[in-house]
């Protein structure tokens, strides 16, 4: 009898302890504050040089930019909202390597998806451009910076601002969240960055022919429009480029499918081909451009009259600049700009020349169509101005007009109120499209929805399409890991802990004793605290 009361209270006193067990451990496995979206700063190596974030993992207390001078940062997670940034302080924390748990970068919402979707925030907000000028200097800073700690980007949101108010409460009162102390921990759980294989750059090339005349066996000459799609950005994940070249992507896409209309039919087919290029590789050295080009056979680069590379880089102003290799005095060069610029003026644009001579023993170029010019292609390249329909009915206008040989008369081939004229909600769709999806070509597999979505559009309007596989040249090697999910807990003190500790503690004996009073006696349980009687040795 006394050995069954004893398994039952050894069975009660385990069931007990266990089911404290398992509270305290929901209590812990329940305490996630919020659970945020993050986007890892890129990680590349050129030429063998490391850049960027070398580590993605995060466990960290949280701390902000109001820790005392001198502090010891090395297990600390430091929020700094980009509104609230200094980008000189962050160059030189940065410069002079001193040790960090981690950075996590606030970005405002009016950048967000989510948040143009709601608000419809493509409207000019006070201070949007002076947030957009900051972003673009601390993103500069960042991907030529090999950083040995995490650096992470979110969105402002709700649950994530009252996390940040609650370490700035902390901060201020000069008791920073440290094991001792409690406060909030930042854990990303990721593996090793990986390296990827050797990317793959996708061009992508439609076709309109011209029309010949009966008997003429010469090959017709060919305008050139290109694009380069892709981006690069210091957070992969979040590098849309709605601007940089978003906009002349859409602006190819347009003209290709105005000029389908016109060389449909045979009576008013130009006696020029048409070659639509989207390109990838932009931000490795036109790379893609490059290859591109090289796999034109001689007839056909001969046949080129001339290039326009189509490149807005989203300024407020509407002037469009001329980029070119060639002298101005060049005869060719002057008949393009004339007719870009009686075109731009009867639609309240202004065009202006830039002339940059190439240094061929410089492989590096600064527009895209030197790559055409050093194969001597003669090329422009449009730049710096916001996408809007004039944009895109200056660039059809212009190329019509040499096309069918109307330069320098008053007539609107592509008139607004036309079925030739620019469609507004097609730009807008597509531009759209671009601004939300990320394109750094790394990034991006053959058969990326975005790449068959651009083949398809030129499918409908062009010829001929064709897409070009190329392995991006081997300087650059990336790592994965864009993106993750962050999880914010808030944490207690040592000081609690140990409290907790003493309050269970207490209350097991107490139920301990109870138990074996209730089962066996109180005698029984004084006996537990008595000492035990010695035997004795016998002697003989």
């Amino acid at each position: 009898m006394a050995t069954q009361r004893k398994g039952v209270l050894v069975d009660s006193v385990y069931s007990v302890i266990a089911l404290l067990c398992i509270l305290v451990a929901c209590a812990e496995l329940c305490g996630a504050s919020a659970v945020v979206d993050v986007y890892r700063l890129i990680q590349y190596d050129l030429a063998g040089v490391p850049f960027g974030s070398r580590l993605a993992s995060l466990n960290h207390h949280a701390g902000s930019s109001l820790f005392a001078p001198g502090a010891d940062l090395s297990r600390t997670v430091v929020m700094l909202p980009v509104r609230e940034l200094n980008v000189t302080f962050i160059r030189e924390y940065i410069g002079q390597r001193k040790p960090l748990g981690g950075l996590l970068f606030l970005l405002p919402r009016m950048f967000s998806s989510e948040y143009k979707d709601s608000d419809g925030g493509d409207d000019d907000k006070p201070g949007k451009e002076l947030l957009r000028n900051i972003l673009v200097e601390l993103e500069r800073l960042l991907i030529h910076a090999n950083i040995r700690y995490p650096v992470y980007f979110a969105f402002e949101d709700d649950k994530i601002d009252a996390v940040l108010a609650d370490v700035k409460r902390n901060d201020a009162t000069g008791q920073p969240a440290t094991a001792t102390t409690g406060g909030y921990k930042l854990v990303v759980t990721a593996p090793e960055p990986r390296k990827l294989a050797p990317p793959t750059i996708t061009n992508i090339q439609g076709w309109l022919p011209g029309l010949k005349a009966d008997g003429d066996s010469n090959q017709l000459p060919t305008i050139a429009i290109v694009a380069s799609y892709d981006t690069f950005g210091a957070a992969p994940a979040l590098s849309v480029g709605s601007d940089s070249n978003g906009s002349g992507v859409v602006a190819l896409l347009e003209i290709a499918r105005l000029f389908s209309l016109l060389y449909k039919n045979p009576k008013t087919r130009g006696r020029y081909n048409l070659l639509f290029g989207l390109t990838s590789g932009g931000p490795y050295n036109y790379n893609g451009t490059h290859k591109w080009l090289r796999s034109f056979d001689q007839r056909l680069r001969e046949s080129i009259d001339y290039a326009i590379c189509l490149n807005s880089i989203g300024s407020v102003d509407n002037e469009l600049w001329l980029h070119v290799s060639k002298p101005p005095e060049n005869a060719y060069i002057k008949q393009i700009f004339e007719g870009f610029h009686n075109v731009a003026e009867e639609v309240d644009l202004k065009v202006g020349l830039k002339h940059k001579k190439i240094n061929i023993s410089n492989p590096r170029v600064a527009w895209e169509h030197e790559q055409f010019s050093r194969l001597r292609v003669t090329a422009a390249t449009l730049s710096e101005l916001p996408l809007a329909p004039e944009f895109i009915k200056l660039v059809a206008e212009s190329l019509a007009r040499h096309i069918y040989g109307q330069q320098g008369k008053n007539i609107n081939i592509f008139a607004d109120d036309s079925s030739l004229g620019v469609n507004p909600s097609y730009v807008q769709s597509w531009l759209d499209l671009l601004s939300r999806t990320p394109r750094v070509a790394p990034f991006l597999s053959k058969n990326d929805p975005l790449i068959m979505a651009m083949k398809k559009e030129l499918e409908d309007h062009t010829v001929e399409v064709n897409v070009q596989h190329e392995v991006l040249d081997g300087m650059f090697t990336f790592y994965d890991l864009t993106s993750a999910k962050l999880y914010i807990y808030q944490v207690a003190s040592v000081t609690f802990d140990l409290l907790l500790l003493l309050v269970l503690g207490s209350y097991l004996i107490i139920l301990f004793s109870f138990l074996v009073i209730t089962t066996r006696g109180l005698d029984d349980l004084i006996s537990l605290f008595r000492r035990p009687p010695s035997r004795k040795v016998k002697t003989a």
